[in-house]
């Protein structure tokens, strides 16, 4: 980053030559005055928000000093919890105007401006975001798996109707007789219930999923995806048992409720325009694909003994999107390992995972569960 070149230098120039004014004991720390003059000394080469931040930065120790780290940190995009807290604890109130007032955007500059208010509840970090947001790399993950899913229609393979007894004859589904085939917990998804099915996994992914992937990265939001998936085909082996598995809903349903339960908790510094209507239209339309898949689950099948597949899925994937999606989504550019929230929610996912492979190899033979015909 240029910012980083130019007062990471500056930095790296005082410590060495001038090492005995800046940090006469090189203890890694200079003082708050001198930071902010060498901030001033540079300050018509920064971005005016990111300035806004590292002055919030200088204000906002106590002690008069900051941590060389804890800058480096800041201009890599790799922030601390403890810088964090720092910045909302400053003494210092950014009195510029807001981001949603500036005038003479472009196209562009208006979508990221859009993104940063749907998805951070924090000014802060909305005007860090619109001035880091590169479009490099872009939000590639939601995109490809919605381009699979899409290819499922044109080919004519991976989708097909619950309704015709074919739909188990794919190398993609899980079926309980086949569940020793590890790849079905997540391959599953490339496959849905209808076109119905398909189109509102796909439209929600898109319309939720790659805002998300733009602010969060592919890493962060493609973990939170997969693990809702693999819930969601673990949840049906272990609470449907004799139940196949279709569709990406598992994914979409951690996503869609990450997003909803971090607009719950800070509703009032989320800043996206008619947030109550369309969690409204939101919920209503998981809540109608959900209703819909309990009813084809327990609606008699056309061709016994081939069973119509679980919604439990939806379930597993709401599970993940509230523990791990949250704590995803509400730590914008922190370090997750940093997060206490982070190792509980990921010891209990392990454990849960763990207790359904155990319970996949001995369960199903103790209980003597009469499962449907392998396809």
């Amino acid at each position: 980053m240029r910012e980083k070149g130019i007062l990471g230098g500056g930095i790296h120039v005082c410590k060495a030559t001038e090492g005995k004014r800046c940090d006469p004991g090189n203890t890694g720390y200079i003082s708050s005055g001198k930071f902010r003059s060498l901030l001033e000394s540079h300050s018509s080469k920064l971005d005016p928000h990111k300035r806004e931040v590292l002055l919030a930065l200088a204000d906002s120790h106590a002690d008069g000093q900051i941590c060389y780290q804890d800058f480096v940190n800041l201009m890599s995009n790799k922030r601390s919890n403890s810088f964090r807290q720092a910045i909302l604890q400053g003494n210092r109130r950014l009195c510029s105007k807001a981001l949603l007032e500036e005038k003479g955007l472009n196209l562009s500059q208006r979508l990221i401006r859009h993104v940063a208010y749907e998805t951070l509840p924090r000014e802060i970090d909305r005007k860090w975001y619109y001035d880091s947001y590169t479009c490099c790399p872009p939000p590639w993950f939601m995109i490809t798996v919605a381009f699979f899913l899409y290819n499922g229609v044109s080919l004519d393979q991976f989708v097909l109707q619950v309704t015709h007894p074919r739909y188990l004859q794919n190398a993609l589904v899980y079926h309980p007789q086949l569940r020793a085939q590890a790849w079905r917990y997540l391959t599953y998804i490339f496959m849905h219930a209808g076109i119905e099915h398909l189109g509102l996994n796909v439209v929600l992914q898109l319309l939720v999923g790659v805002p998300l992937e733009m602010v969060h990265g592919a890493t962060r939001i493609g973990l939170v995806y997969v693990a809702g998936v693999v819930a969601g085909s673990l949840a049906v082996s272990v609470a449907d048992m004799t139940a196949p598995v279709v569709g990406s809903s598992g994914g979409v349903y951690a996503l869609v409720s990450a997003h909803l339960a971090n607009i719950v908790m800070n509703w009032s510094g989320m800043k996206c325009q008619f947030k109550l209507l369309r969690m409204g239209v939101a919920l209503i339309c998981m809540s109608m694909e959900f209703g819909r898949a309990v009813w084809l689950r327990f609606h008699p099948s056309a061709y016994p003994p081939c069973p119509h597949p679980s919604f439990v899925a939806h379930l597993g994937g709401v599970a993940v999107g509230i523990t791990l999606g949250v704590v995803v989504l509400r730590n914008y550019e922190q370090r997750l390992q940093d997060q206490s929230l982070w190792w509980i929610f990921v010891a209990m996912y392990t454990i849960f995972v763990l207790f359904a492979v155990f319970w996949n190899i001995f369960a199903y033979t103790l209980l003597d569960l009469k499962l449907p015909p392998p396809p």
